[in-house]
């Protein structure tokens, strides 16, 4: 079979995927997951449904196959957010953002409660465990955000603080907890654990 014949079949068939994808995520989202049928979902695609059952076997296998495309979609944004120029520091701050915010816009539904657990969820979190952790360790080789406890923890900590975004009520929430996550990976202030002279005369007097 020549090539050209190949790569327009492979076309056609990714775009009947995608077209599939799409339409059953509006239904959803529209009427709810339990009122979605592979009859429906073939009739708003406009396809039949022998042609949609060669390609799914029901509407559970869909979604999933929607959510691994959303979820390959936002590492990609932010690991293009990553790669930007830039200081390890900013860098960091422009990741977690967006993933704050991604989490604070597609959480919360009965699809995502449905969808966000799988072995395709496990894959998309280690991916973007190790690649906040790599963030952390280059700034910290640099002195711009803490070395005394390890990225990998680090890492753990901003991505737990981090789903707090799902249940904020605003963008400017979001921001606020973005702002407060980074302030913990601040380098610490070096003390000899003493008060000198000059923090002794701005400490408050006792009165006898």
């Amino acid at each position: 079979m020549p090539k050209l014949w190949n790569e327009t079949i492979d076309a056609h068939r990714r775009a009947v995927r995608d077209a599939t994808l799409d339409t059953t995520a509006a239904l959803v989202a529209k009427h709810g997951l339990l009122s979605v049928t592979m009859a429906k979902i073939a009739e708003e695609t406009g396809i039949g449904r022998a042609t949609l059952y060669k390609y799914f076997p029901d509407v559970e296998a869909i979604l999933i196959a929607w959510h691994e495309r959303q979820v390959a979609s936002h590492l990609e944004h932010l690991t293009a957010i990553r790669d930007q120029a830039g200081d390890a520091g900013e860098r960091l701050e422009a990741v977690l953002e967006a993933y704050a915010f991604i989490s604070h816009e597609h959480h919360g539904t009965e699809l995502a409660a449905r969808l966000h657990r799988g072995e395709h969820i496990v894959k998309a979190q280690h991916h973007l465990h190790q690649l906040i952790r790599d963030l952390l360790a280059e700034g910290a080789a640099t002195g711009d955000l803490r070395d005394d406890v390890a990225p990998d923890e680090l890492a753990t900590y901003c991505l737990h603080a981090l789903m707090a975004a799902s249940s904020l009520p605003s963008k400017a929430a979001v921001r606020r907890l973005v702002t407060v996550t980074l302030a913990g990976l601040k380098p610490p202030r070096r003390s000899d654990g003493g008060l000198g002279c000059a923090d002794l005369s701005d400490a408050p007097q006792s009165r006898s």
